[in-house]
């Protein structure tokens, strides 16, 4: 299922439900990509500071992928996004 999320807080949301639909635990996830769980913990809450790579390396392991694409009913206007 396709999930959009446009804020790093409705990213961490998403991957925290795609983790529990597979089962898996945050100190299980920490284990497979080699993070703590309370780096896991902190990338599923939206803290600030997160490293690209922890949010790369969490998708993969839950076998995830993260798509660019144009936000629909943009006008094209960057500033009025933020």
């Amino acid at each position: 299922m396709d999930q959009i999320a446009r804020t790093p807080e409705q990213i961490g949301a998403a991957l925290r439900r795609c983790r529990r639909a597979a089962k898996v635990t945050q100190t299980a996830l920490g284990e497979k990509t080699g993070l703590r769980q309370a780096t896991i913990s902190a990338l599923e809450n939206g803290e600030p500071g997160t490293q690209l790579r922890t949010l790369t390396d969490a998708l993969a392991a839950l076998g995830l992928e993260l798509v660019i694409r144009d936000r629909q009913g943009a006008d094209g206007m960057v500033e009025e996004l933020f």
